[in-house]
């Protein structure tokens, strides 16, 4: 089993050799054989310099876009990559770039996968998880879009629907291109990460989640994210697939 990082980044230079770092001394030190699929959306500074350079201590793969697409083209075109180069029983890692996220829940995740889980998420709202350095409005809004979620499109054993962090079976995401015709999502920005486990959930995968503490005091500069844009692309999405179902 192999387990495959798949980033998407946009000028991370700052986060993204710590995040490497935690990557290897946290799960390929452990003993996981790994590599890591990074795509580069259109990045102005350092962060493909950086991908490069990592290459020699791990096996990594840079797919890159010469202009910013957003994260939706960017995580699709990355994990479509990584479904490539997998196996069916290998593991999908998807984390952000700016070392908010931390590799030493990945173990964890893994291991839930193999209780017969296709997708773990590593969740803020679950018991032992913490949120670090994050405002009280950006607070107040993600759990109004969980509350929102469980509310209008429940998913058995998922409380945190937009987090990047997450570990799935190949074989899931595999069948799941396959079905949708090469896009897991239709979604350009934030709200694709909420369209990719909608489109899972109709296909019947199980999920379930692993505390995390995430560290938005180790994020360096301001958040890419545009809030209102995004609130109002999930309430979108959330209204379509409502009525598709």
């Amino acid at each position: 089993m192999e387990i495959l990082l798949t980033l998407p980044a946009y000028n991370e230079e700052a986060g993204l050799p710590p995040l490497l770092a935690a990557f290897e001394s946290e799960v390929l030190a452990a003993g996981y054989r790994g590599r890591a699929v990074i795509a580069d959306d259109g990045s102005t500074d350092r962060t493909g310099q950086i991908i490069r350079e990592w290459s020699s201590r791990f096996p990594v793969e840079m797919l890159q876009h010469p202009k910013n697409l957003g994260l939706g083209e960017t995580i699709q075109d990355a994990l479509r990559r990584a479904t490539e180069l997998a196996q069916p029983d290998d593991v999908i890692v998807t984390m952000d770039a700016d070392n908010t996220h931390s590799p030493a829940v990945i173990p964890e995740m893994v291991r839930r996968l193999g209780e017969g889980y296709d997708v773990v998420i590593a969740s803020r709202y679950r018991p032992g998880s913490k949120v670090l350095g994050l405002s009280g409005f950006r607070h107040l809004m993600s759990y109004g879009a969980r509350a929102l979620f469980q509310l209008v499109y429940p998913i058995p054993g998922v409380r945190d629907y937009t987090c990047g962090f997450r570990a799935y079976r190949a074989a899931i995401l595999q069948r799941a291109f396959a079905r949708y015709n090469g896009r897991l999502a239709e979604e350009r920005g934030f709200a694709a990460m909420a369209e990719i486990l909608l489109r899972l959930r109709k296909m019947g995968a199980r999920m379930c989640e692993a505390p995390m503490v995430l560290r938005y005091d180790r994020k360096g500069g301001a958040s890419k994210m545009p809030v209102g844009r995004t609130v109002w692309k999930l309430l979108m999405l959330l209204a379509r697939y409502r009525v598709v179902e």
